[in-house]
C-alpha cells in the first residue's frame, strides 16, 4: 500500500490516525486480550513493525500493572539490506519515529519501549519466555519474516499469540510461504484466519478456539467457516457488517474546528410586476381576447378614424 503522509495536525479521533486495522481484527485483539486477562495469562506485549501506531495505540490499552509493551520499526532509520531498503522507501518513505510518538501520546500518557532499527534487535532486547502477546506486522520479505516468526516462537509464554499481519495478500507472497512454513514445518498451530491476519500459538489451540466459536456463532455480524487441512482446523472468520469495539480516546478529541458559518441561501427575488400592456400590443391581445363581433367592430371604428 502506498504510504500516507503524517497528519498535520495531533489525531482527534482513533479513525484519523492512519493505517490499516480491520474492524474485524478490532474485535479479535479485543476478545484475544480479554480472554488472557480472564484466564490470568499473565506476560509482556510486543509489536514488530508498528507504521504509524494504528494498533500500537489499540494494543497498548491492555498493558497491565508490571508488564512492558515493547514495539519495533526502522522509522527513518538505514534497513539491513538492499532488499529491505527498497521496501522499506517504497511503501513508508514518510515513516517518522516522530510522528508514531505523536500519535500514540494522543492516546496515552507514556511511550511504550521503542526498538529504533530492523526486527532483528527484538531476541537481543526481550527476554526469552516473557510474552503474552506478539504482532507481526514489519518487513514482507521472506527472510526477514522468517526470523520474526521464530522470535515471536522464543518469546511467547505457554498459551501466548502470535499475530501475523498480511499472511494473504496479493503482494506479500514472503509473509505467505513463512506463516503456512511455520504451519507446516515448525509447529506454529493456527487459532483463526481474520481476512489479513493469522491468529495462531505453539500450545494447544483447541481451548480457545471452542471458545472464540462458540462467541463468534452468538455474533450475527460475522461469517464462520471452519476446515480442515493438513491435520489444523482453520477457522477463518469475515465481518459481516461488524461494528468497532469501544476505541481508545485521544486526548484531542475535543478540538473539532469550529464549525464553518452555515451558508444563508439567497432568497429569491420577488417577481417584478408585469407592466400594463400599451400600444399596438395591448390592441393585439385585445384581438386575441374578444369576441369576434366586438373585435369587427373596433377594426371598423380604428379604420374610420
Amino acid at each position: 500500500m502506498p504510504a500516507t503522509s503524517r497528519p498535520v495536525r495531533p489525531p482527534r479521533t482513533f479513525d484519523d490516525v492512519p493505517g490499516w486495522f480491520p474492524v474485524l481484527d478490532q474485535v479479535l485483539f479485543d476478545w484475544f486480550l480479554d480472554r488472557q486477562e480472564r484466564t490470568g495469562l499473565r506476560g509482556d506485549l510486543v509489536e514488530i513493525g508498528v507504521y504509524l501506531g494504528k494498533s500500537a495505540i489499540f494494543t497498548g490499552r491492555r498493558l497491565r500493572e508490571g508488564e512492558r509493551f515493547t514495539v519495533c520499526d526502522l522509522f527513518e532509520g538505514d534497513a539491513p539490506d538492499d532488499a529491505n531498503r527498497a521496501e522499506s522507501t517504497k511503501s513508508y518513505g514518510t515513516l517518522t519515529r516522530r510522528a508514531f510518538e505523536e500519535n500514540y501520546l494522543a492516546f496515552h500518557d507514556e511511550l511504550p519501549r521503542v526498538l529504533h532499527g530492523p526486527s532483528s534487535l527484538v531476541p537481543a532486547e526481550v527476554a526469552p519466555r516473557s510474552c503474552r502477546f506478539v504482532h507481526v506486522d514489519a518487513s514482507h520479505l521472506y527472510e526477514h519474516v522468517y526470523g520474526d516468526i521464530g522470535a515471536a516462537r522464543d518469546l511467547l509464554v505457554d498459551g501466548g499469540l502470535v499475530v501475523l499481519d498480511d499472511f494473504r495478500s496479493e503482494h506479500t507472497p514472503g509473509v505467505s510461504i513463512a506463516a503456512w512454513e511455520a504451519v507446516l514445518n515448525r509447529g506454529l498451530r493456527p487459532i483463526c484466519l481474520s481476512t489479513q491476519k493469522l491468529y495462531g500459538t505453539w500450545g494447544d489451540p483447541g481451548p480457545v478456539q471452542e471458545e472464540l466459536l462458540a462467541m463468534v456463532r452468538a455474533r450475527t455480524d460475522c461469517h464462520l467457516s471452519v476446515q480442515e487441512a493438513a491435520g489444523h482446523r482453520i477457522v477463518r472468520l469475515k465481518s459481516k457488517g461488524m461494528r468497532a469495539p469501544v476505541l481508545p480516546l485521544s486526548r484531542h478529541h475535543a478540538e473539532e474546528p469550529a464549525p464553518a458559518a452555515a451558508a444563508v441561501p439567497a432568497q429569491p427575488r420577488p417577481a417584478a410586476h408585469a407592466a400594463p400592456p400599451r400600444g399596438r400590443h395591448a390592441r393585439r391581445i385585445a384581438a386575441d381576447l374578444l369576441p369576434p363581433v366586438l373585435t369587427r367592430a373596433l377594426r371598423q371604428a380604428r379604420s374610420v378614424r
